[in-house]
């Protein structure tokens, strides 16, 4: 075992591009640390729906040059299998540590397969790149982003050319290539060849941005704003600027990119802490509103002045505020949000008249939803141009939500209201997430395992209606690895996460309520109940 271990490590070595990683593996082969050596030699980051990411470093269990070689090689293969040879293919990154390099190398590597390789000039949302392969007619796009993740991640998402994120099957048929390639050695990789595009493809995405909103609308609210040490700042900046916002006031610790993220533990605006610096400028400052991106951008989360001080609206929250103020527009086409998201879009939709989708996880599958207007789901994501942008977007979202907060400001009313006005009209939905990060993922695996063979047969009191596995395929969902309970008057879904070492459980509970005056009571029975709901899902699950 130790000789093959070294043997495999050195053969690595051998073939690394990269003096950084280089470096890292020969002091760990030098030093026998063969525990080391084992966590990084012990398989491959796996090629999945959201593509790879992991830990940067040196092996095939890290996110580092030879993986993404890999990675490119394996995706113009299929490509090119698949018809698309000779194509246009657009990258695009962020600021993360690596970045700009795994783009590079992606462009060599499509050059010399052969492909049309334009790269986005310097680090920008991932939006726009979602935006540019529509726009270019690329046969496919590569993001380099570990979007939210910890500072020492790196990632490497891919858009087919309907501009969406690829779902199963090619997700398998493009890990099968990678797996093909044994040697580096056999993978062209010119020094040029591929574009740098200028600055007209972000001008075109912003033309875009002013599209989304009405174009009689007030304009008039104002906002703090940070982009989280990411990508976010000049392009949010850039689309204000053109609406005819009010001038967002920064908060400047955090407003340009910095791979290391020091001033938050994890650079998610739903993380504990992540939004203090942005608050402190509130309270300064007293806007209406307060908007973060996430590092990437492609994520929105919004806070507002609650009562004495700020509170970060619920991703469901901004879901369904969204959706309602494009219903008041006169919206037509389909809503979607994805079944771990509240079902309150989907009676603002019906009541409306208007089609409505629950769809898997993730904006794969949202955008591929027929005839879809408005799409969203609960961890910050909108899509509110899907014409333009086949994916979450941070950016128009803000713009739109500014736009609703304007709108309100003028009646005197705040996004609060309209909360309110809404669980009046459909019930109070309350939504709340139990998020279990494990160092050892076969906890994970345990935790459903238990679910599946005793499902519970009430939590919080309320018997459990339905228990569904939702790895059998439920009604027209592909089959996913989640488990769904229905209760009277709730539902919980459970899952592992895609992207992190996480167990996520999804509450929701709706408490009909007859008139605003009944808002504090309701409230009061739905905190106690997501509760409840936490504790039983907890001791049925065994974590």
């Amino acid at each position: 075992m130790h000789d093959d271990l070294m043997a495999r490590a050195k053969a690595w070595l051998a073939e690394d591009p990269d003096p950084d990683t280089r470096a890292e593996l020969a002091r760990l082969i030098d030093a026998e640390d063969t525990e080391e050596l084992a966590a990084r030699f012990s398989g491959t980051l796996r090629f999945g729906t959201a593509g790879l990411r992991g830990e940067l470093g040196a092996g095939p269990m890290r996110m580092n040059r030879s993986v993404v070689i890999r990675a490119a090689a394996g995706l113009a293969a299929y490509l090119t299998r698949n018809g698309h040879a000779g194509g246009p293919v657009v990258i695009g990154y962020d600021a993360r540590h690596k970045s700009e390099e795994f783009a590079r190398d992606t462009a060599a590597v499509m050059t010399g397969a052969g492909f049309r390789a334009a790269v986005l000039p310097r680090p920008l949302p991932t939006p726009v790149l979602a935006f540019a392969v529509r726009h270019l007619g690329a046969v496919a796009g590569v993001a380099v982003t570990a979007s939210h993740n910890p500072p020492r991640d790196n990632g490497y998402k891919v858009y087919l050319g309907d501009g969406s994120q690829i779902v199963p099957p090619a997700d398998t048929g493009i890990a099968a290539e990678i797996d093909a390639i044994t040697s580096l050695s056999g993978i062209p990789r010119p020094d040029s060849g591929w574009e740098v595009l200028g600055e007209e493809i972000l001008e075109a995405y912003l033309a875009r941005t002013d599209a989304v909103l009405d174009p009689g609308s007030p304009r008039t609210a104002r906002t703090v704003y940070t982009a989280m040490h990411g990508v976010g700042k000049d392009t949010f900046l850039a689309a204000f600027a053109r609406a005819g916002f009010p001038a967002p006031d920064l908060v400047l610790e955090q407003a340009d990119p910095d791979p290391d993220f020091p001033t938050v533990a994890f650079p998610n605006p739903e993380e504990p802490g992540a939004m203090d610096l942005a608050f402190a400028k509130a309270r300064e400052t007293e806007p209406d509103l307060v908007i973060a991106n996430d590092p990437d951008a492609d994520r929105c989360a919004v806070a507002v002045k609650d009562g004495a001080d700020w509170r970060m609206l619920r991703g469901d929250e901004v879901g369904a505020l969204l959706g309602a103020h494009l219903v008041s527009r006169g919206a037509t086409g389909a809503f979607a949000a994805s079944i771990v998201s509240s079902s309150l879009l989907g009676r603002i939709a019906g009541k409306a008249g208007l089609p409505y989708e629950e769809t898997l996880t993730g904006f794969k599958w949202i955008a591929r939803v027929e005839g879809l207007r408005y799409g969203y789901e609960e961890a910050l994501g909108y899509c509110v141009d899907p014409g333009g942008v086949r994916d979450k977007d941070g950016i128009t979202a803000a713009l739109l939500i500014t736009e609703l907060a304007s709108r309100l400001k003028q009646e005197g009313r705040t996004l609060l209201d309209l909360l309110d006005d809404l669980a009046v009209e459909h019930g109070l939905h309350a939504t709340d997430q139990l998020s279990v990060r494990v160092q050892d993922l076969s906890l994970i695996a345990d935790a459903m395992r238990r679910l599946r063979e005793q499902p519970p047969t009430a939590l919080a009191g309320l018997p459990v209606l339905r228990f569904e596995d939702l790895s059998r395929g439920v009604g027209t969902l592909p089959p996913t690895d989640g488990l769904r309970c229905t209760l009277d008057g709730a539902r919980v879904i459970v899952r592992p996460s895609g992207t992190e070492p996480k167990l996520k459980c999804y509450l929701e509970v709706v408490i009909p309520v007859a008139t605003r005056a009944g808002l504090p009571s309701a409230r009061a029975r739905a905190t106690a109940l997501l509760e409840s709901l936490k504790r039983d899902l907890s001791a049925a699950a065994g974590i």
